[in-house]
C-alpha cells in the first residue's frame, strides 16, 4: 500500500464576543497575504473575509459564544471553520426584505464553493471551503478514490 502525503498550512485563534469580528477579518487577511491570495485572487479574498465576518457574527450573536476560527490551506482548498458553544445548527433562510438580519448563512452559501456544519460534543463547527480561482472541486478525485470521508467529524477545538 502506498503512502499518502498531506501538506497543509493552518492557523487557529479564538475571538471574543467583544470586538472579535473586526479582529478576525484582520487576522484572516494577514494569513491570506502570506498565501499570496490578496495579489492573485482578490475576489476570493473578499469572499473569505465576508464569510469570516458572517461566521464570527453568528457565533457571537446567535450562540452568545466566543468563536474559534481555524484556517487550513491544503494546497487545493482553503477551509474556513468557526466553532462556537451552541448546538443549534444554522440554516440558510430567505430574509424578509425589511429584516435587518437573517441572511448570513445564505451569504456564506453563495460565496463558498461548499459549506457544512457539524455538531460536536460542545457546540458546533461551521466550515466553508474556497477553491483557488480556476479550480472547480479539487477534492472530487480524492472523494472518488475514497481518500476523503465526508462523514468524518471535525476535531473538537482545544479548551
Amino acid at each position: 500500500m502506498g503512502e499518502a502525503s498531506v501538506r497543509a498550512t493552518g492557523w487557529a485563534r479564538s475571538f471574543p464576543i467583544a470586538g472579535g469580528i473586526r479582529a478576525g477579518r484582520r487576522w484572516t487577511r494577514i494569513h491570506l497575504d502570506s498565501l499570496g491570495w490578496t495579489a492573485s485572487a482578490p475576489d476570493t479574498v473578499d469572499a473569505v473575509l465576508i464569510t469570516v465576518s458572517e461566521l464570527l457574527t453568528n457565533a457571537h450573536v446567535h450562540a452568545h459564544s466566543n468563536a474559534e476560527l481555524v484556517l487550513v490551506w491544503d494546497g487545493r482548498c482553503l477551509h474556513v471553520s468557526v466553532h462556537d458553544a451552541s448546538a443549534t445548527l444554522p440554516v440558510p433562510r430567505a430574509a424578509d426584505g425589511e429584516a435587518l438580519g437573517g441572511r448570513g448563512m445564505a451569504i456564506v452559501a453563495a460565496l463558498a464553493d461548499e459549506w457544512e456544519v457539524r455538531r460536536q460534543q460542545r457546540g458546533k463547527t461551521v466550515s466553508a471551503c474556497f477553491h483557488p480561482p480556476g479550480e472547480n472541486d479539487p477534492h472530487a478525485q480524492d472523494r472518488a478514490m475514497g481518500l476523503c470521508d465526508p462523514a468524518e467529524p471535525v476535531p473538537e477545538p482545544p479548551g
